[in-house]
């Protein structure tokens, strides 16, 4: 099955192979042009790939869980009540952020973790492989079937009995957990792109984020939309007010770092 281009990275390979191509079939260009588009396309094709290289290996539990992913057909559309979501295997975080986010873990002594849009479960197990014996990931996954599909991974996984799946919407979830006096050491967002203010304001404004607390937000490059001309998708548009709000927020302070699809690490001040 072929994976379509979901990065910005992704997408400029992609888009200079085609420029490659259709230079190649141009007798009376100039070799120095052709050599240095064949060069370009080569550093962006052949960064993904060195990056998964130099990165430790996933566990046989995550590589497991790709590749049921990417066994299923995410070609049919599942209801999650009032709206419809299309759902693909793209949607994975992967290899190499999995790897970041056992790092965060890792680096900020994380006991608790709170995952907002779980999907088929990959960032889950990744970070709850990096918990302590005795740690937690709360993931938060508005659509049954794939919380199902990764529940059954986590059982067949050694790390996944600290995983403990809520299905409902996340806002709602989050909100009985700030009501039940949760408190998390690291929140990694990655659920629809509209709701991602809420979910931050909802953790500055409540318990909800222990005080020295990491969040991390995915897709905030979201394919380059943000940052290029044309018309953006309601995604785009989406992670686009969002960034420039987070930017323009007093309260915290972030960086964002352009891993796979873009992972922004905000921390309160």
């Amino acid at each position: 099955m072929t994976v379509r281009p979901v990065t910005p990275v992704g997408i400029l390979a992609a888009k200079l192979e085609s420029l490659v191509s259709q230079v190649e079939k141009i007798d009376n260009l100039d070799r120095a042009f052709k050599a240095q588009l064949q060069q370009a396309y080569e550093l962006a094709n052949g960064l993904d790939p060195y990056l998964n290289l130099c990165t430790t290996p996933e566990s046989p539990a995550l590589a497991a869980l790709v590749k049921r992913t990417q066994s299923e057909d995410w070609s049919k559309r599942f209801s999650d009540g009032e709206t419809v979501r299309h759902l693909e295997q793209e949607m994975l975080s992967g290899h190499v952020e999995g790897q970041m986010l056992k790092f965060l873990v890792h680096l900020t002594k994380a006991q608790r973790v709170l995952e907002i849009g779980m999907f088929t479960g990959y960032s889950a197990l990744a970070m709850a492989e990096a918990l302590p014996v005795d740690g937690v990931v709360v993931a938060c996954e508005v659509d049954a079937y794939v919380a199902e599909f990764a529940q059954k991974c986590f059982d067949e996984s050694t790390a996944g009995h600290k995983i403990s799946v809520k299905v409902a919407p996340a806002l709602e979830t989050m909100k009985q957990l700030a009501q039940d006096g949760e408190v998390f050491d690291l929140v990694f967002i990655d659920a629809d792109k509209a709701g991602y203010t809420d979910y931050l304001n909802l953790l500055l404004t409540t318990g909800l984020l222990a005080p020295n607390g990491l969040i991390c937000a995915d897709n905030t490059l979201m394919q380059g939309q943000p940052y290029l001309s044309g018309t953006a998708t309601e995604n785009g548009v989406a992670i686009a007010k969002f960034n420039q709000a987070l930017a323009d927020d007093p309260r915290v302070e972030q960086v964002l770092v352009p891993l796979r699809d873009g992972l922004t690490l905000i921390r309160r001040v």
